[in-house]
């Protein structure tokens, strides 16, 4: 797959799960109920204990049912190790201009972190393939709606603190998917695919008209 249809795939169903826990065997147990749940696109924290390991395992495993990623990419090493462990695409809670160039070399989309308007512009021109808005909860949909009036171009990833209850706003907003923690896997696998049937519905019809043809 190029770079462009990998973003495209991995930002498709308008959310993207991020797993983040505090060892190998917890972190493909939430993996694996998010999966069977429909999650079709999951970002493995480097800050999770023997990650790299999970993002191998796990796409060696689930094949072309779902796209993994790494996440917390903080560094070309890091990158260069996401990638050769399998990572699809990768993301950051920051802006480094080396991070981009590493996936792009290899082919693999990178959605840096960002917190201004002066951030989204210079990671643009760096080529990033989305922008992972973080932490969401230092702002609102609101700021979605006005940063995009001035930057229609931005695709915007809010991420750290987005809810079950206020993605859809979000994305009517104009974000283009949200990033979502421990708020989506929460429960027995009943209760996890119950939920996230619902948000898929939910953030379907809250898309802009434009972007559900």
């Amino acid at each position: 797959m190029y770079r462009w249809e990998i973003t495209r795939a991995a930002l498709a169903q308008r959310v993207f799960a991020i797993i983040r826990t505090e060892s190998y065997d917890q972190a493909a147990a939430t993996a694996d109920t998010l999966i069977s749940a429909g999650i079709r696109s999951l970002e493995i924290s480097l800050t999770t204990p023997f990650a790299l390991e999970v993002v191998t395992t796990l796409t060696r495993e689930v094949g072309q049912e779902a796209l993994i990623g790494a996440g917390t990419v903080l560094d070309v090493p890091s990158a260069r190790m996401a990638i050769d462990a399998g990572a699809r695409f990768l993301v950051s809670p920051a802006l480094d201009a080396e991070v981009i160039r590493t996936g792009h070399r290899y082919g693999v989309p990178v959605f840096p972190g960002v917190a201004t308007p002066t951030e989204i512009v210079r990671a643009m021109e760096l080529g990033a393939d989305a922008l992972k808005v973080f932490p969401a909860s230092d702002h609102s949909p609101r700021w979605i709606k006005d940063i995009r009036a001035a930057l229609p171009q931005a695709p915007l990833l809010p991420t750290g603190g987005v809810t079950v209850e206020d993605a859809p706003d979000w994305i009517a907003a104009g974000a283009v998917a949200c990033g979502m923690g421990a708020a989506l896997a929460e429960g027995d696998r009943d209760a996890v695919a119950k939920r996230v049937a619902d948000l898929l519905a939910r953030l379907a019809s809250a898309a802009p008209a434009a972007t559900t043809s």
